[in-house]
């Protein structure tokens, strides 16, 4: 019994091999890129929300208990003072409001790190093939 002979792939269906597989890579390390970029992206619209929403929250919140605080405080001091404190606690508030926010905001990687990892891979796995 004999065995079938398969010929060797010519250098030409070598290359046209290798050229479909990096193209094949290439469409794959773009498709990779692209969902990091969306995942950042959710997550920087998310950020951005809750700071707006905090902000919203506390020009509310500021507004109304703001008044009733002065009012209260009025009954046991001058109102200008009373105010004053007022003021120097919203401002408390949105310092801290704001520094959880800038806090969110440098976890947001804007760079698809796994994509650029996996590029250089690539990069030194072709590299190594040419030698």
């Amino acid at each position: 019994m004999t065995t079938p002979h398969h010929p060797e792939p010519t250098l030409g269906e070598l290359v046209g091999d290798i050229g479909k597989d990096l193209s094949t890579l290439f469409r794959q390390e773009i498709e990779l890129a692209k969902t990091e970029i969306r995942e950042e992206a959710t997550k920087a619209g998310k950020a951005a929300g809750m700071l707006g929403g905090a902000g919203f929250a506390g020009a509310m919140a500021a507004v109304l208990l703001s008044l009733a605080l002065v009012f209260a405080l009025a009954n046991v001091m001058d109102a200008g003072w009373a105010a004053l404190i007022v003021g120097v606690l919203w401002a408390a508030a949105g310092a801290v409001l704001f520094s959880t926010g800038r806090t969110r905001m440098r976890q947001v990687s804007p760079k698809p790190q796994e994509t650029v990892e996996t590029l250089k891979e690539d990069a030194r796995w072709a590299r190594n093939l040419t030698r």
